[in-house]
C-alpha cells in the first residue's frame, strides 16, 4: 500500500506521515509537482493526498493530469479555501475527497481510512472485447491467456484505454508516458511502443482493430465497453 502525499510544508507532511502510519503502508512524499511526476515513475500509488497550492502549479491541475493519464486510485486534496465553489471545483477535477485546512490528523486519518476501504471493495479489473486489464495490479488478458507488457507499453495502454474512443495526440502521449522530460526520448519511441503493443494485443498488428493510428495526430482505442 503506497500513499503519494504532495505537500510543500515539509512539517506538514511528516505530520501526516506520522498520522497514517500503518503495517504495509509506504509512503512518497513530495514538495513540488516535478518532484511527484518524478515519483510516479517509479511508484504506482494506491492513493493521492494532494495540496491545492504548491511553488510550481495547481494539485488541481495535477489532479486532472493524474485522471487523464488513466491514474484511478482514490484523490483527497488540501485545502485552505473552504468555500463552495473551491470545493466544487476540486471533486469536479476528479478529487474523491477533501479536508480543509487547518485540519484535525485524526480526522483526515478517518478520511483516508474511508477512501482505502471504499476503494478494497472495488473491483480493479476491467474487461472490453476479449481483454481483461487491470491497471493496479499491472495485470493483462487476452482470451483468458497472460500478457507481459513493459512499463511503457502499460502506461501507453492506461492512457488510450482510459480515452477510448478519443484521439490522444502524440504530444500528449509523449508527455504522459515520459514524464521526466520529453527532450531526451528519441522521437520514434513512442512508434516503437505502439508497434509491440499492437503485436501483444491484436490479431493482425499489420491491420489493428484496437489501436487506430489517426494519422498527421495519434493513436485511439477504438473498442468500446
Amino acid at each position: 500500500m503506497t500513499i503519494m502525499i504532495l505537500e510543500d510544508d515539509t512539517a506538514l507532511c511528516s505530520g501526516i506521515e506520522l498520522a497514517l502510519a500503518a503495517p504495509g503502508r509506504q509512503f512518497v512524499s513530495c514538495h513540488s509537482i516535478a518532484a511527484a511526476k518524478t515519483a510516479l515513475q517509479a511508484n504506482t500509488p494506491d492513493l493521492y493526498i494532494l495540496d491545492i497550492n504548491l511553488p510550481d502549479g495547481s494539485g488541481l491541475e495535477f489532479c486532472k493530469e493524474l485522471r487523464a493519464a488513466g491514474y484511478a486510485a482514490p484523490v483527497l486534496m488540501l485545502t485552505a479555501n473552504d468555500t463552495e465553489l473551491d470545493m466544487v471545483t476540486g471533486l469536479q477535477s476528479g478529487a474523491d475527497d477533501y479536508v480543509t485546512k487547518p485540519f484535525s490528523l485524526a480526522v483526515l486519518r478517518a478520511r483516508i481510512d474511508a477512501l482505502l476501504r471504499r476503494g478494497s471493495h472495488g473491483e480493479t479489473k476491467t474487461a472490453c472485447g476479449g481483454f481483461t486489464f487491470d491497471f493496479e495490479t499491472l495485470r493483462f488478458e487476452k482470451n483468458g491467456q497472460a500478457i507481459e507488457l513493459s512499463k511503457t507499453e502499460a502506461r501507453l495502454l492506461q492512457i488510450l484505454f482510459t480515452n477510448k474512443g478519443q484521439t490522444v495526440p502524440r504530444e500528449r502521449l509523449l508527455e504522459l508516458i515520459w514524464q521526466d522530460g520529453t527532450e531526451y526520448v528519441d522521437e520514434n519511441a513512442l512508434s516503437v511502443a505502439v508497434r509491440r503493443l499492437r503485436a501483444k494485443l491484436e490479431d493482425d498488428p499489420s491491420n489493428p482493430q484496437h489501436i487506430k493510428t489517426v494519422h498527421g495526430i495519434g493513436y485511439k482505442w477504438a473498442v468500446y465497453l
